[in-house]
């Protein structure tokens, strides 16, 4: 099962356009969000089928809700894999697959206090299929933090495990060179909204809002994944909201 599970959200990244939003409070406190569609017209050019998708469903669920459901399956993982279960406990996911309308989108989100304690709800879903499934947790080689101290943003990605980094990063490529063909969606972009208006940016290709209190930055997914620095972020903010 977890050899399939990998090969679904590859066959998704392949076809799949990702919005990330985080709306960010005076106080440190806000929401994130995390929007996956699929493109049908990319997912047909494939040629692929999945089966899963042939029937309708749209159901909402906290990943807490999975581990009363799974109780059982809960306690048979180590105390380190219950506590990293525990931390998705207030993430909300919405799966949505309606083949009539041809729409297929997993949303996930969770409201925060601070954006440094979050966990990371790029893994949720697959933390929900390994609870569910009872298969071992797939540990990614790279780490995406967010800070935010009123006044300046940063969002940082970090290399965790090297190795397999690279590994990833060259079954990507390969991938890239089947996939080029195909005129395949792949986009990812960061919709970021602050309390105070924008100073300055580092990245050369994030565009800021006419209110200067938000910015996006739009990238190739393939790119994002060869390269994941390339959505590293400092936003410094102005002191003083001036009007």
């Amino acid at each position: 099962m977890k050899y399939i599970f990998a090969f679904l959200i590859l066959l998704s990244f392949s076809s799949c356009q990702i919005t990330e939003t985080i709306n960010l409070n005076s106080d440190g406190s806000g929401n994130i969000e995390y929007y996956n569609l699929r493109d049908e017209n990319s997912f047909a050019q494939l040629g692929r089928q999945d089966l899963r998708y042939e029937k309708f469903r749209d159901t909402i669920f906290t990943f807490q809700d999975y581990i009363t459901k799974y109780q059982d399956t809960f306690v048979r993982f180590n105390k380190a894999d219950q506590a990293l279960f525990t931390e998705h406990a207030n993430v909300k996911m919405h799966i949505k697959t309606d083949p009539v309308q041809m729409e297929n989108f997993n949303k996930l989100s969770l409201d925060f206090k601070k954006i440094d304690a979050i966990p990371d709800i790029y893994e949720s879903l697959g933390l929900a299929n390994s609870l569910k499934e009872n298969y071992p947790i797939h540990r990614k080689s790279y780490q995406i933090k967010c800070t935010f101290d009123g006044t300046v943003f940063k969002r940082v990605f970090t290399i965790t495990d090297p190795e397999k980094f690279e590994k990833d990063k060259k079954e990507m490529e390969e991938r890239e060179k089947i996939y080029s063909k195909y005129k395949i969606v792949q986009s990812y972009t960061l919709k970021y909204f602050f309390p105070k208006k924008i100073k300055s940016v580092s990245n050369e290709k994030a565009i800021i809002g006419p209110d200067k209190k938000s910015l996006s930055l739009e990238v190739q997914l393939s790119d994002c994944l060869k390269n994941p620095e390339i959505t590293n972020l400092e936003v410094i903010l102005e002191s003083k909201d001036f009007q």
